[in-house]
């Protein structure tokens, strides 16, 4: 008699502060889990490599590339995705200096670059301008050339550190 396996796995995670427990596909990328099951489509697919950082979100409070895991190893675990970091207020002041500096053109990069920024901001506070640069050049943007992106986040970082003062 043969054995049915089943390729289904449940699991229980935290997204954007709610608990979820939902029953996923075993290989079904995190990224495709967020936007499909969960309409978080904040979380872009570009290269579906882990290259180029369209799909970046936070889990457990650090970047991670949605592309690159699996649902089921969300299970136990927090995810924040832009729509979270957002509704929160937790990227308002990188938001108004993006906009302020023209650093999201055409936009398809920007929820990955600000979940990248936020990380940065709030783990790296006495980062300069190259270390701006190094955390970020694992986000790719076409539009911008990355000058107004550095600047942004540079901004923010010069504000918070005068705030604490």
């Amino acid at each position: 008699m043969p054995v049915e396996v089943s390729n289904e796995i449940d699991i229980e995670a935290t997204v954007n502060g709610m608990i979820i427990r939902r029953r996923v596909r075993a290989r079904q990328s995190l990224a495709d889990f967020l936007r499909d099951e969960l309409d978080y489509t904040g979380t872009h697919l570009g290269c579906e490599h882990g290259v180029c950082g369209a799909c970046t979100v936070l889990v457990d409070g650090r970047t991670a590339r949605a592309c690159l895991m699996l649902a089921v190893q969300l299970h136990g675990r927090a995810v924040e995705t832009i729509e979270g970091l957002s509704d929160r207020g937790a990227i308002d002041e990188l938001q108004r200096e993006f906009a302020a500096r023209n650093a999201a053109q055409c936009g398809f990069c920007t929820p990955g670059m600000l979940a990248t920024a936020y990380e940065l901001v709030t783990h790296h506070p006495g980062a300069d301008r190259g270390a701006i640069r190094d955390v970020m050049s694992g986000n790719l943007c076409r539009c911008t050339g990355y000058q107004a992106i550095v600047d942004a986040i540079e901004a923010v970082l010069e504000s918070r550190r005068s705030d604490a003062r």
